[in-house]
C-alpha cells in the first residue's frame, strides 16, 4: 500500500508493529524482508514519488573544512532515496576492511565479512548483479578487482508495484519524522510533519532509522537534544567518525599492452592494494581506476615525459618502436581513516521549514589520506615497472605536496559513519545487530553504521547489511 499523505494512511486503519524512516536501499530492503515474514510495517518517506525543489530544500546545510558538495545536491529526498542518482557501481567491502588496522586508530568492525556473505545472493537479485569474480593477483602488492556496473536499480521504481500491492507494508509519502521521543530505554513515539504541516505523533513497537548517511545523525542528534538523552543514551560518538571517499585524477600511465588487464564493458580496469602492502606502507585501502586514453593523446604525453621523466620516456619510445602503445588516465578513490573530529552537528542558527536544525558538516582530509593517495600511486607504478607492463606518471600536485584541486570530482557522494557500529559505547552508536546501545526498540540502517569505508561504493554493502538486519528482526519480532 502506498499513501500520498499521513491522513490517507490513518484512514486505512493499518496498524504496523515496525516503523521505518526512509525508503532508500536500506529502508526498502528491510521493509520487504519484514513484510515477507508477515510483520506489518510502515515506511515513512519524507518526499513524494518524484523529485521536487521544495522537498530538496529540507536538505540544505553547510560544510566546515575541506571543499565539499552542497548538501542538498549530494543526496535525494523522494521515493527510493539516493538510489535515484546512484551510478550502479557495485562491490562489497573486502574482508580486510572489517578488520582492525594497528596503524589506523578506531578501525575494525564488531562483525566480519563472513557475517554478510549469506545475504549476497539476495543482494545480487535486488541489485540485478552477476556473481562477483575473485580478485586476481598482479603482484605481491596490487590486485585486479572487479567493480560491477549494474543497471543502477532505482528502488522507488523497481519495487513500487510490489510495495503498493503488499498487505503487510504501507508506504506513506510526504511524511517526515521530525523527531523521536524516548525514555532512555525505548522510543515512545515520533513527531511527524506531512504535506507541509504538523501531523501529530505516531507510535509503533519498533523504529528503524534509514534516512541516509547524513540525516540519520541529524534526526538522532535533534531527538536526543529534545528528549534530554532519551533516544541515544550513549551519545559520545553520535554524529562522529563521518567518512567519504576522496576521489581525484592521480596521473597517467603508458602501457605496453592494454589487454594485459581484464576490462569491463566501458574498457576500464580497477586495482586495489593487498593487506600486506597497506600494512607495510601504513596506508588505507584505495581503488585505482584505469581508463584508456585515445591514441591521439599519446603524442603530447610522450613529449611531456621526455622533459619531465626521461627514464620513463626512454621505455615509452622503445615500446612505441614495437608498435605497442596505449595511454591511460588514473583516477583514485580511497578510504578515509575514521576520525572523531569529522562529524555532523546541528546548526545553531538555521532550521528547515519544520523547525528542525539543519546540518553543519565538519569534514577534513588528514595526512593519512594524502599519504594513501601518493603511496598508492607509487605502489601501482612500481608494480607496472617490475612486471614490465608500463610506466606511471603521478600528477605534479600530488608529488609536490600541493593542495587538492577544487575542479575535480572531490569525493564519491558516499556518506558513511555518524552512527557507527561497535562494542565500545564511547566510540559507537549501534551494536553488531544495528540496535542503538541501551535502547530496546531502536535500530539504524544504511551506511551511517559503517565503522570504516573501504575503497568501494557502499550500496552493495548497505543492501547486504539491510538484508541481515531484516532477517534478524524477523526472528526477534513476534506478530
Amino acid at each position: 500500500m502506498i499513501f500520498d499523505s499521513y491522513e490517507a494512511f490513518r484512514a486505512a486503519n493499518f496498524t504496523p508493529k515496525v516503523c521505518i524512516l526512509g525508503s532508500g536501499p536500506a529502508g526498502t530492503t528491510i521493509a520487504r524482508k519484514l513484510g515477507a515474514a508477515g510483520i506489518p510495517v510502515v515506511v515513512l518517506e519524507a518526499g513524494s514519488r518524484e523529485f521536487s525543489d521544495d522537498s530538496q530544500d529540507f536538505y540544505r546545510g553547510s560544510t566546515v573544512g575541506d571543499p565539499y558538495f552542497d548538501l542538498d545536491i549530494t543526496r535525494l529526498r523522494f521515493l527510493g532515496g539516493s538510489s535515484n542518482h546512484w551510478a550502479g557501481w557495485c562491490r562489497v567491502l573486502d574482508k580486510q576492511d572489517f578488520e582492525p588496522k594497528a596503524w589506523a586508530p578506531d578501525t575494525g568492525w564488531p562483525i566480519s565479512r563472513a557475517d554478510i556473505e549469506p545475504y549476497l545472493n539476495e543482494v545480487h537479485d535486488i541489485l540485478e548483479l552477476p556473481d562477483f569474480r575473485p580478485d586476481v593477483s598482479i603482484s605481491d602488492d596490487i590486485r585486479w578487482v572487479q567493480l560491477i556496473k549494474s543497471p543502477a536499480v532505482r528502488f522507488g521504481e523497481k519495487f513500487a508495484d510490489e510495495l503498493d500491492k503488499s498487505e503487510n507494508i504501507a508506504v506513506v509519502l510526504n511524511t517526515y519524522a521530525t523527531e523521536l521521543a524516548g525514555d532512555g530505554r525505548r522510543v515512545t513515539g515520533a513527531r511527524l510533519w506531512s504535506n507541509g504541516q504538523d501531523a501529530g505523533s505516531f507510535t509503533a513497537d519498533y523504529f528503524i532509522v534509514c534516512t541516509g548517511g547524513l540525516e540519520n545523525s541529524r534526526l538522532l542528534l535533534w531527538s536526543n537534544q529534545r528528549s534530554n538523552g532519551g533516544v541515544v543514551p550513549n551519545a559520545a560518538a553520535l554524529g562522529r567518525y563521518w567518512m567519504e571517499h576522496p576521489t581525484f585524477e592521480g596521473g597517467n600511465a603508458i602501457l605496453a599492452d592494454y589487454s594485459e588487464f581484464e576490462v569491463d564493458a566501458t574498457n576500464e580496469a580497477f586495482f586495489s592494494p593487498t593487506l600486506a602492502a597497506m600494512e607495510r606502507l601504513k596506508i588505507m585501502n584505495f581503488g585505482i581506476r584505469l581508463i584508456e586514453t585515445p591514441y591521439a593523446g599519446i603524442k603530447s604525453l610522450v613529449a611531456d615525459l621526455a622533459c619531465t621523466a626521461p627514464d620513463m620516456a626512454e621505455w615509452v619510445a622503445y615500446q612505441l618502436s614495437q608498435n605497442l602503445r596505449c595511454a591511460a588516465q588514473l583516477y583514485v578513490a580511497w578510504e578515509q581513516a575514521p576520525q572523531a573530529s569529522n562529524q555532523i552537528e546541528l546548526s545553531k542558527t538555521d532550521v528547515d521549514h519544520a523547525g528542525v536544525p539543519r546540518i553543519e558538516l565538519h569534514w577534513r582530509k588528514s595526512e593519512m589520506e594524502y599519504r594513501t593517495l601518493l603511496e598508492g600511486l607509487r605502489l601501482f607504478g612500481t608494480t607496472l615497472v617490475e612486471k614490465n607492463l608500463g610506466r606511471v606518471r603521478i600528477a605534479d600536485w600530488i608529488v609536490n605536496g600541493g593542495d587538492y584541486p577544487t575542479n575535480e570530482e572531490l569525493a564519491g557522494h558516499h556518506h558513511m559513519g555518524g552512527t557507527r557500529m561497535g562494542t565500545d559505547v564511547t566510540k559507537s552508536v549501534v551494536d553488531a545487530n544495528s540496535k542503538v546501545h541501551g535502547m530496546d526498540n531502536l535500530y539504524v540502517g544504511g551506511s551511517s553504521v559503517f565503522c570504516t569505508s573501504g575503497e568501494c561504493n557502499p550500496t552493495t554493502t548497505i543492501t547486504a547489511l539491510a538484508c541481515r538486519l531484516g532477517d534478524h528482526l524477523s526472528k526477534v519480532i513476534t506478530v
